[in-house]
């Protein structure tokens, strides 16, 4: 065969396989967008897509983190807040009670600006954020992605829980879908939107960092009378002014609210927490409701900490829990069989390191549902119930 037929061959069996495979079109991409089949405009329904499993975060540019971000940030916020604040003057002659009875105590307010973020959750304008960033404000300020800026109301705020619920008078504006934080999978993505040092306010839009979710059930110690339980962990870096902000999955479903930072050298070193988003459906639909969490559950107990003293006199290794002073008779705890000196080390699974943590998760509990608790009474531990009972008029 000569050369000048064989090249012509080879020729013609590539040009022939590369249109058989123009004919049948490229490989069929693994990403579907499910979009949501409703009636409402597109404008109105938070972000509802799903990514298939096969879907490489790397493989392209366009992935499920970009997705995500671009449904996401336009319902994120930048909230600057204007708090009145209350100190005591300084006096040369210190705290001296005789001074004070001629002199006062010296007290005087200063307003304080601070900025925080948070994000939407209905189209009339309800918003998230935390009660540390929005609570104890005089004036606040929304900032959109739009750029325009509004003027929010605080519904309500609860400290213990470290949730606001602000509202500002609009409609028709984007917002975001919540996830079902318990069924967060450790290792998979995790994406943190907010309003770190006031960046918010140069480009009206949020900064996004990204990570995974490093652990869940993560309790910490209690801060300023907040109470910090269940939380969820994540690299994602969070900064200061990223509090309020939320965590999404990759999804774009709000997981968390991004509450608090972990900081030993005064800066973001990669472990965040957030509140699970499902204990705050239930905060932000009572702060909704009547602006408040009630928390008038009757159990009949007083309790108080234990220190390294009361824990050497029952046999504790060391000091945990909460005593019991006193059981009101016929109350809950009465009935559950609680006596004075018990020292309550658990409930519902869960360690109780202070009054606050055991409030908290008193707090969780729905009237009527009875909660394990473990005691220690004479030097070993009792199993006892609680039934939660909403205090009577």
């Amino acid at each position: 065969m000569k050369r000048g037929s064989f090249a012509f061959i080879v020729s013609a069996f590539l040009i022939g396989g590369l249109a058989g495979y123009l004919l049948a079109g490229p490989p069929s991409s693994p990403v579907q967008v499910v979009e949501n089949a409703t009636s409402e405009p597109a404008s109105l329904q938070p972000a509802s897509f799903q990514d298939s499993p096969g879907d490489d975060i790397s493989s392209s540019r366009q992935n499920a983190i970009t997705r995500a971000v671009a449904e996401v940030s336009p319902a994120v916020v930048g909230i600057n807040v204007t708090s009145v604040r209350q100190y005591r003057r300084w006096s040369p002659w210190g705290d001296d009670p005789f001074f004070r009875q001629f002199f006062g105590d010296q007290m005087y307010t200063q307003q304080v600006q601070s900025l925080g973020s948070g994000f939407l959750v209905s189209s009339d304008g309800y918003i998230l954020t935390n009660d540390h960033v929005a609570g104890n404000a005089a004036e606040i300020t929304v900032t959109m992605t739009s750029g325009e800026k509004y003027e929010a109301e605080l519904v309500g705020n609860d400290q213990l829980s470290d949730v606001a619920l602000l509202k500002i008078n609009g409609a028709k504006l984007p917002f975001l879908r919540l996830g079902n934080s318990d069924d967060v999978i450790i290792g998979e993505w995790a994406i943190a939107f907010g309003n770190p040092f006031g960046l918010f306010d140069i480009s009206d839009k949020p900064t996004v960092t990204v990570g995974v979710v490093s652990a869940t059930n993560m309790n910490l110690r209690t801060q300023g009378g907040r109470s910090y339980r269940g939380m969820i962990q994540t690299d994602a870096s969070i900064n200061s002014g990223n509090s309020g902000g939320p965590l999404v999955n990759s999804v774009g479903e709000v997981i968390g609210l991004n509450s608090v930072i972990y900081t030993p050298n005064e800066g973001s070193v990669g472990v965040g927490f957030s509140i699970p988003i499902n204990r705050v459906k239930t905060i932000m639909e009572e702060l909704r409701r009547t602006g408040k969490v009630n928390r008038d559950f009757n159990t009949g107990l007083e309790v108080h900490a234990v220190d390294g003293r009361v824990a050497r006199y029952f046999g504790l290794e060391r000091a945990e829990g909460v005593i019991v002073s006193d059981v009101e008779a016929g109350s809950p705890g009465d009935r559950g069989g609680f006596k004075a000196g018990d020292i309550i080390l658990e409930v519902h699974g869960e360690k109780i390191d202070n009054e606050t943590t055991l409030i908290s998760i008193l707090d969780s509990a729905k009237p009527g549902s009875i909660l394990p608790v473990k005691v220690w009474r004479s030097r070993e531990v009792v199993e006892l119930k609680l039934r939660m009972e909403k205090k009577s008029i």
